[in-house]
C-alpha cells in the first residue's frame, strides 16, 4: 500500500511539474531572470571603476604564461563615460511568451534607418550660411554620421546572436567573420519544445492464414480492417547541466474486426518521462553554456567596437574641421598676398607711366600677382573641398535642398591647446591600456580563447550518459460479456448408455423392453452483454501505475583514435597563444602611438613659438624693403621676395598652429581621453540624441556662453 502511495505521488508530481509548471511557470520565470540580468549587467557596466596609481612611473605588460584574467590586469578597460547598452530595444531577449503565447512566431517589429538629417543642423543656418562650432559639429555628426550609423547596428547584431545562444545554438559571428566551431555542442537545446502530433488511419490487409493471425477460421481471404487513432503530446527540455528531459504522453484507438481481442475498440494512454545526463564529454556548465559566455563576451565587443568608432569619428570630425578653418585663414592669407601684390603692379605701372621705373620692374610685380592670383585660387579651392569633406562627416544627406552651395563659416576660434604632453610616457601609456576600447576588445577575446580551451578539454573525454525511463500504461475498451443460465438437459441420441456386455442399458419401465438410456447434454440459456470503458479507465490505470516499467543504464561511445577532438583541442590552444601574443602587440603599437603622438605634439608646440617669430620677422622685413624701395635703395624684386617671404612665414604660422590643435587631438585619441575631453556619453551617441543643445546664431548662450555647452 505504501508503495502504490509513493508510485501516485510520482506520477502526480511529474505531470504538474513538467506539463503544467514547463509550460508556464518556467519560460515566464526565465523572461524575469533575463532581465535581472541584463539589469545587473548594465549596473556592472556604468559602475565606475576605482582610479588608476597615479603614482605609477612604469607599466610593465604581463608575461604570456600567466592567465587570461592576469595577462588582462594591467589593461583593465575603464569606460570614459557610459558604454552600457542604452535603454529601448533589445534583441537578446525576444518575443515574450506570456502572456501573448503567440508573440515568438510574429516578427519582431524593427523601424527603418533614418536618412534624412537631424532638424538641430537646420536650426544653425542664418543667411544662407552654416554658422558652425565645434561643438556643434561634433554633436551633429553624433546624430548624422553615418560611420556611427553603421556601426550603431553591431551591438543589436551581438544582441541576436546572444539570444541565439540562449537558445543552445551556436552564433554565426559579427560582420563578415566566420565563427570557427571547435569541439561539441551542446547535446540539446534550451528552449522547450512542445510537441503535438494527431493522426487517423484505416487498413485493410488481406489475411492468407486466418488461423495464425487470430481472425478464426475461414474458408476463404479474410478482409482485416483496422482503424487506429493517435493523440500524442510531447515536451523536451534541456539544462545548463548537460540534463535533458522528455515527458510524453501518447493516446492510442483502435478497433478491429478480428474477434481475437479483449476490447474493442480498445484505447491506450501511456505517460513516459526519461532523463539523460553527460557524466564525461558535455558533463558540467561550462561546456553546456560556452556559447552563452562568449556571446555575451562578444556584445561588450561590439558596445566596445561602438565606442571606438564614436572616437574616430569625433577625432576626424575635429581633424575636419580645424582643416576647414586652415583653409578658410589661408584664403586671407592669400588674398592679403594678392592685395600687396596689386597695390605693388598698380605703383609700377603709375611710375612706368611717369618715366621713373623701367618696364622689368612692372613685368615682375604683374608676374608676382599672376602667382599670387594662383594661389588663391587654390586656397579658395581647398577651402570648398574641405567644407564637402566637413558637410559629409557631419551630415547623413549632405545633398539636402537646404545644404546645397551653403558656406561653412567655423565659429570656433583658433587657440592653442593647453600643455598635456608633460605627462610622463609610461603614465600616458598606463592611461592609454586603461582607457582604448582595442584593449577592452583584446581581453574579451583572450577571455573566449580560454574558454574554447576549456570546453575542447572536456570534449577529449569519452561520451557516457546516464540515461533513465519511467512509463505507466493504461488499457481500456469495450468488452462483450456472456452469462448462461442451465434450464435442463438434452438426451444426445447418438451416444447411448450400455452396459458391461456392450448392449444399449434400458432403464424405467417395468415390461419389457424398457426406455433407452442415453448421454444428457445441459441446456443453457444465453445472455449478451457489452461491458463498456473508455479514456477515463485508461487514465486511471496510468496514473494509479497499473503497468509500470522501469529502466536505467549507462550509453558510452568510446572513439578509439579521437583525433577530431584532439585536433579542435590542440588548435584552441593554439588561438589563445595566438590571441596573447596579438594582444602584446597591441600594446606595444598602443605605446608607439602614444609616443608618436606625445612627440608630435611637443615639436608643433615649438614650431608654433617658432613660426610666430619667423612671422613677425617676415613682417619687418618686408616694412623695412618697402621703406627703401620708396627711397630708391631697392628694386621691386626684392619687395616681390620679401612679400613671398611674409606670405610663406603667414601661411607656416597658420598650418602650425593648426597642426598643434590636431596634434592634440591625436594625442587625446592615442590616450584614450576623446570621449571625456569633450563630454560625451556613448549612451547619448547610441540613441543618436544628444542632450546638449545647438549653438543656435543670435541666442545669448551663442554670444556669450560657453560654446556648444
Amino acid at each position: 500500500m505504501i508503495g502504490r502511495l509513493a508510485i501516485e505521488a510520482f506520477l502526480k508530481s511529474v505531470v504538474l511539474a513538467f506539463i503544467i509548471a514547463s509550460l508556464v511557470v518556467a519560460p515566464v520565470s526565465a523572461q524575469a531572470q533575463e532581465a535581472a540580468q541584463s539589469q545587473q549587467s548594465q549596473q556592472g557596466q556604468s559602475a565606475t571603476p576605482p582610479a588608476a596609481d597615479q603614482n605609477q612611473t612604469q607599466a610593465q605588460a604581463p608575461p604570456a604564461s600567466q592567465s587570461a584574467a592576469q595577462q588582462t590586469a594591467s589593461a583593465d578597460y575603464f569606460p570614459p563615460r557610459n558604454l552600457a547598452a542604452t535603454k529601448g530595444l533589445d534583441y537578446s531577449k525576444g518575443q515574450p511568451w506570456f502572456p501573448q503565447f503567440w508573440k515568438p512566431y510574429t516578427p519582431v517589429s524593427m523601424p527603418e534607418p533614418l536618412l534624412t538629417n537631424a532638424p538641430g543642423i537646420d536650426q544653425l543656418i542664418q543667411d544662407g550660411k552654416l554658422m558652425l562650432s565645434l561643438d556643434d559639429a561634433i554633436s551633429i555628426a553624433l546624430e548624422n554620421n553615418l560611420d556611427i550609423s553603421l556601426q550603431r547596428f553591431t551591438p543589436f547584431i551581438a544582441q541576436t546572436e546572444l539570444l541565439r545562444a540562449n537558445a543552445g545554438a551556436v552564433a554565426h559571428g559579427l560582420g563578415a567573420s566566420q565563427t570557427v566551431i571547435l569541439g561539441t555542442s551542446p547535446q540539446t537545446g534550451f528552449d522547450p519544445t512542445l510537441v503535438v502530433n494527431t493522426d487517423w488511419a484505416r487498413a485493410s490487409i488481406p489475411i492468407n492464414n486466418p488461423l495464425s493471425s487470430g481472425v478464426g477460421v475461414a474458408t476463404k481471404a479474410f478482409d482485416l480492417i483496422d482503424y487506429n487513432a493517435y493523440a500524442n503530446v510531447s515536451y523536451t527540455q534541456g539544462f545548463h547541466t548537460g540534463t535533458s528531459i522528455q515527458v510524453a504522453f501518447d493516446n492510442t484507438r483502435s478497433s478491429t474486426n478480428s474477434p481475437a481481442t479483449i476490447f474493442n475498440p480498445a484505447v491506450q494512454s501511456t505517460l513516459l518521462f526519461s532523463v539523460q545526463q553527460p557524466l564525461l564529454n558535455g558533463f558540467g556548465i561550462l561546456p553546456n553554456t560556452r556559447y552563452i559566455i562568449e556571446a555575451k563576451n562578444t556584445l561588450k565587443v561590439a558596445d566596445s567596437q561602438f565606442a571606438q568608432q564614436v572616437i574616430a569619428t569625433v577625432s576626424a570630425v575635429q581633424t575636419d574641421y580645424w582643416e576647414l578653418v586652415f583653409a578658410r585663414e589661408n584664403v586671407k592669407v592669400e588674398e592679403a598676398a594678392v592685395a600687396v601684390s596689386q597695390k605693388l603692379y598698380e605703383d609700377n605701372k603709375k611710375q612706368l607711366q611717369i618715366g621713373t621705373m623701367a618696364p622689368l620692374d612692372v613685368l615682375t610685380a604683374e608676374s608676382e600677382l599672376a602667382t599670387d592670383t594662383q594661389n588663391l585660387i587654390v586656397a579658395q579651392t581647398n577651402k570648398l573641398q574641405q567644407e564637402t569633406v566637413l558637410l559629409n562627416a557631419i551630415t547623413r544627406n549632405p545633398t539636402a535642398p537646404s545644404l546645397l552651395n551653403i558656406e561653412v563659416i567655423p565659429t570656433t576660434p583658433i587657440a592653442t591647446p593647453n600643455i598635456t604632453e608633460n605627462l610622463p610616457l609610461m603614465d600616458a601609456v598606463q592611461e592609454a591600456w586603461q582607457k582604448r576600447p582595442e584593449v577592452f576588445q583584446a581581453d574579451l577575446n583572450l577571455k573566449n580563447a580560454e574558454i574554447e580551451v576549456k570546453a575542447t578539454r572536456n570534449g577529449l573525454l569519452p561520451v557516457l550518459n546516464l540515461v533513465g525511463q519511467y512509463s505507466a500504461t493504461g488499457l481500456a475498451g469495450d468488452t462483450i460479456v456472456q452469462n448462461q443460465t442451465q434450464t435442463g438437459f438434452q438426451a444426445q441420441t447418438s451416444a447411448p448408455i450400455v452396459g458391461l456386455d456392450g448392449l444399449p442399458f434400458n432403464v424405467g419401465n417395468p415390461g419389457a423392453p424398457g426406455v433407452p438410456a442415453f448421454v444428457g447434454l445441459p441446456v443453457f440459456n444465453t445472455t449478451t452483454t457489452v461491458q463498456r470503458s473508455g479514456l477515463g479507465t485508461a487514465l486511471d490505470q496510468m496514473v494509479h501505475a497499473d503497468f509500470p516499467t522501469y529502466s536505467a543504464g549507462l550509453n558510452l561511445v568510446l572513439p578509439i583514435r579521437n583525433r577530431s577532438a584532439q585536433a579542435d583541442s590542440a588548435r584552441a590552444q593554439i588561438d589563445k597563444r595566438q590571441q596573447v601574443v596579438q594582444y602584446r602587440q597591441l600594446q606595444n603599437t598602443i605605446f608607439v602611438n602614444v609616443r608618436n603622438a606625445q612627440i608630435a605634439l611637443q615639436q608643433d608646440r615649438s614650431q608654433v613659438a617658432a613660426a610666430e617669430k619667423a612671422r613677425i620677422l617676415a613682417q619687418q622685413t618686408l616694412d623695412a624693403e618697402q621703406k627703401k624701395y620708396q627711397l630708391g635703395s631697392s628694386t621691386s624684386y626684392q619687395v616681390v621676395l620679401r612679400s613671398r617671404d611674409l606670405t610663406t612665414a603667414q601661411g607656416n604660422e597658420l598650418r602650425a598652429k593648426i597642426n598643434l590643435i590636431e596634434a592634440s587631438v591625436n594625442f587625446d585619441q592615442a590616450v584614450g581621453r576623446t570621449l571625456d575631453v569633450n563630454h560625451i556619453l556613448v549612451a547619448d551617441a547610441r540613441r543618436g540624441k544628444i542632450n546638449r543643445q545647438p549653438n543656435i546664431p543670435g541666442t545669448p548662450e551663442a554670444d556669450g556662453g560657453v560654446p556648444g555647452k
